[in-house]
């Protein structure tokens, strides 16, 4: 489900008559068959997915961390592992993600729609100032990344700059090409003009 180019850590509140992932604790068996098939469509609608571990934030940090997260959309949610693993096995998500080593402890589920490099950022700060939350394991663009590798891509400037980076690297020989054929094409003109005004 697409929600306005917002990315969520965890899933919000459904609008229809299934639980939230706020109430999965205390969520009854009749209800988890339609909380995990909501979570599915979340999963393979999703641009990136993202698994953290927060173990250790206390609530003063989860509030700051929540707080920097708003700004985005965001919306910071605990995941049952045995729900998400089997919602994302019905959303055919690599077998990477749902490993019991990665499905260990505490996991925070970082879901998003748009951008996948902000969150990613928003989350690496947080981490780099308290040491909590850290990365497990995502998909980012449909592609298994670990550990090292979301790291790395914290450190992107956001995809619209990179965007903007791309276009100017192409365009700008573009630009040097387009100068000199209108300078050869004024030389052009000059001779031929010169040459009919000496006959």
């Amino acid at each position: 489900m697409r929600l306005g180019g917002r990315f969520f850590i965890g899933i919000v509140k459904q609008t229809g008559q299934g639980p939230t992932l706020s109430k999965t604790r205390n969520m009854k068996k009749a209800e988890k068959p339609l909380f995990v098939e909501n979570l599915k469509e979340e999963l393979k609608a999703a641009s990136a997915v993202v698994l953290v571990d927060f173990q250790g934030l206390s609530v003063k940090l989860q509030q700051e961390l929540k707080k920097r997260l708003k700004a985005q959309g965001a919306r910071l949610t605990v995941v049952k592992n045995t729900l998400f693993k089997i919602a994302s096995e019905k959303a055919d998500m690599p077998e990477e993600v749902r490993s019991d080593t990665i499905l260990s402890g505490p996991t925070a589920l970082v879901i998003t729609e748009g951008d996948p490099i902000a969150p990613l950022q928003i989350l690496a700060k947080f981490a780099g100032e308290f040491e909590i939350p850290q990365f497990k394991v995502g998909i980012i663009e449909g592609k298994f990344q670990g550990k090292e590798n979301l790291i790395s891509l914290s450190k992107l400037p956001p995809k619209n700059i990179l965007l903007g980076q791309a276009v100017g690297a192409i365009s700008s020989p573009l630009y040097g090409i387009v100068a000199t054929l209108q300078s050869n094409l004024q030389k052009l003109v000059f001779i031929l003009k010169a040459k009919s005004e000496s006959n």
